[in-house]
C-alpha cells in the first residue's frame, strides 16, 4: 500500500513543491506555501463512482454539425436582475460561483431564489455553515416556506452527491464551498486541495445529471475569491456580490460568464423582508438636482450592456502638506491622477498645490474611460467654485494630449440620459444616429468642454 507523503502547497495557485520555498515559482507570491499531507486515494471511491466521466466507454469526437443542441430552457430565478447577470436565466447543468464579503447578502439572495425555483420543481439547499434550524429561522423572516424546498446541513461531499442523485433537484445551492470536504483528502476543509477537488467533482456531477449548482465562495481581504485561481476556471460563471456596508443597495456583478455577457450588473436593495430589485438603478446613483453644488457633474457609465447615470463629486482645496493628497472613491486611482495631470498641463489649472478628492454617488465603482470627461469637469468646477448645469451629462475619454476621444455605446448612454430628463449632453465629436431630444455639444478637447460646461470660467492651453 502506498504511503502518504508531505508536500508544500501554495495557497494562492495550488502549485505543489517537494520542499519549502519562500516564493512560489508559479504565481510569484511570497510566504504562501504551507505543509500538507497527501494520502494516495484508493482505486474505488464513492464520490468518483457517482460522477464517472464516460462510464468506461471511450468518447469519440463528432463534427460540430452533428452535436445535438440542448433544448432545456433557462430557469427563471425570480429576480429579473439576477437573470440579467446570468445572461437570461439559470442554465441546466451549469456551475455558478457567487462570492462576496461576509454579511453582504449571498445566502439571503440564494434562499429567496430557491423559494421561487421550488414553485416549479424540487430545490435543494445545502448548508455547511448553518444547521437546518438556523436556516429555518432565516427562512421565516424572509417568508420562505415551499414544500419543494429541501434543506440539508452537511459538509461531507459524498453525502451531498448521494442526496443530489437521489433527490434529482433542478437546482442545488452549496453554501459554502470552503466548508465542504472530501474524505479521500487529508487536508482540512477550505484548503487549496479540498476546494479544488470538491469543485471538480461537483462540476462533473452537474454536467452529468443536468443539475444547476449555485456555489457560495468566501473572499479574501483584497476582495478576490479565496482558494486557488483554478477554482474560477472550473466554473461556468463567476459572480461578485458587492456593496457598501453603510448603504442599503447591493450590486451583483458578472466577472466571467460562458452563457452571457461579462461585466453585467444587477442592482438590489436590502430591506427588512430581504433583497428587492431596483427597477431604475440610475435614480439610485443620482442626488437631488435641486441642490446643485460646485464640483458636481453627471456621467453615463456602461456596466456590461446596461447604461447607468452616475453623479460624481469633486473637492479641490489648498493643501497644507508638501505632497498634496489624491483620494478617489469609486474612481480608479491611476486614471484620476492622469486626469489631474492633463488639467494641469493642458488647461493650466495648478492642481499640484491643492488636495483633490473625487467620489461617485452611491459608492459604485466606475472603471471605464467614458467617465474621464465628467471627472475632469467636476474637478475644474470645484477649483473655479462654479456650478455645472444639473441637467447636463458628460461623456468622453480624456487623452494625455487633452483631447476628448470617442467612447463605445454612445447612443445607449444618450437614450438613458434622455429617459431621466436630462436636456444637454457634452460628448466627443463623433456621429450619432439620434440625439433622443438632447441638445448635443460636440467637443474635441477638454478645454472646449470646460468652456461649454462652465461658461463663465476662463482657461488657456
Amino acid at each position: 500500500m502506498a504511503k502518504a507523503k508531505t508536500v508544500w502547497e501554495c495557497s494562492n495557485c495550488g502549485e505543489r513543491y517537494p520542499k519549502f520555498l519562500g516564493r512560489c515559482e508559479n504565481c510569484g507570491s511570497w510566504n504562501t506555501l504551507s505543509e500538507v499531507v497527501v494520502a494516495p486515494a484508493p482505486k474505488s471511491s464513492r464520490a468518483q463512482a457517482l460522477t464517472p466521466k464516460s462510464n468506461g466507454i471511450p468518447q469519440s469526437a463528432l463534427p460540430i454539425t452533428q452535436v445535438q443542441p440542448d433544448d432545456h430552457p433557462r430557469l427563471a430565478s425570480g429576480y429579473g436582475e439576477f437573470d440579467r447577470v446570468l445572461g437570461g436565466g439559470i442554465v441546466a447543468g451549469s456551475l455558478v460561483l457567487i462570492g462576496g464579503d461576509p454579511g453582504i447578502g449571498k445566502s439571503t439572495l440564494l434562499l429567496q431564489t430557491a423559494e421561487h425555483l421550488a414553485k416549479s420543481g424540487r430545490m435543494l439547499y445545502v448548508s455547511g455553515e448553518e444547521s437546518a434550524q438556523q436556516i429555518k429561522l432565516r427562512a421565516e423572516r424572509l417568508g420562505v416556506g415551499s414544500e419543494q424546498l429541501y434543506l440539508l446541513a452537511e459538509t461531507d461531499l459524498e453525502a451531498i452527491l448521494l442526496e443530489i442523485q437521489a433527490l434529482q433537484p433542478r437546482v442545488a445551492v452549496i453554501d459554502s464551498i470552503q466548508a465542504i470536504f472530501w474524505g479521500q483528502i487529508t487536508a482540512a476543509p477550505g484548503s487549496v486541495s479540498q476546494v479544488r477537488e470538491c469543485t471538480s467533482l461537483l462540476m462533473r456531477a452537474a454536467k452529468k445529471w443536468g443539475v444547476a449548482l449555485l456555489i457560495v465562495g468566501h473572499v479574501t481581504k483584497d476582495g478576490s475569491l479565496a482558494g486557488p485561481k483554478v477554482l474560477e476556471h472550473l466554473v461556468d460563471t463567476v459572480l461578485y456580490f458587492e456593496g457598501d456596508r453603510f448603504q442599503s443597495h447591493r450590486l451583483l456583478r458578472s466577472v466571467k460568464n460562458r452563457f452571457g455577457a461579462a461585466q453585467e450588473i444587477g442592482v438590489f436593495e436590502m430591506a427588512e423582508s430581504g433583497l428587492v430589485e431596483v427597477e431604475n438603478p440610475s435614480q439610485l446613483f443620482l442626488s437631488s438636482r435641486d441642490q446643485a453644488t460646485p464640483g458636481t457633474a453627471t456621467i453615463v457609465a456602461c456596466e456590461g450592456t446596461r447604461p447607468l447615470v452616475v453623479e460624481v463629486q469633486a473637492l479641490v482645496s489648498p493643501t497644507s502638506y508638501s505632497s498634496p493628497r489624491r483620494t478617489p472613491t469609486g474612481i480608479e486611482m491611476n486614471r484620476f491622477l492622469q486626469i489631474l495631470a492633463v488639467l494641469e498641463k493642458r488647461v493650466g489649472i495648478p492642481l499640484s498645490k491643492y488636495d483633490a478628492y473625487i467620489a461617485s454617488a452611491g459608492g459604485i465603482n466606475v472603471a471605464e474611460p467614458a467617465a474621464d470627461l465628467g471627472v475632469a469637469v467636476a474637478v475644474a468646477a470645484s477649483f473655479r467654485d462654479r456650478l455645472v448645469d444639473p441637467f447636463t451629462v458628460l461623456i468622453g475619454e480624456v487623452g494625455l494630449g487633452g483631447q476628448v476621444r470617442p467612447v463605445s455605446q454612445l447612443e445607449q448612454r444618450l437614450k438613458e440620459a434622455s429617459k431621466l430628463g436630462f436636456r444637454h449632453a457634452i460628448i466627443p465629436n463623433s456621429p450619432v444616429m439620434s440625439d433622443y431630444g438632447l441638445r448635443l455639444s460636440r467637443v474635441n478637447r477638454v478645454l472646449e468642454a470646460l468652456i461649454v460646461a462652465l461658461p463663465s470660467s476662463e482657461g488657456s492651453e
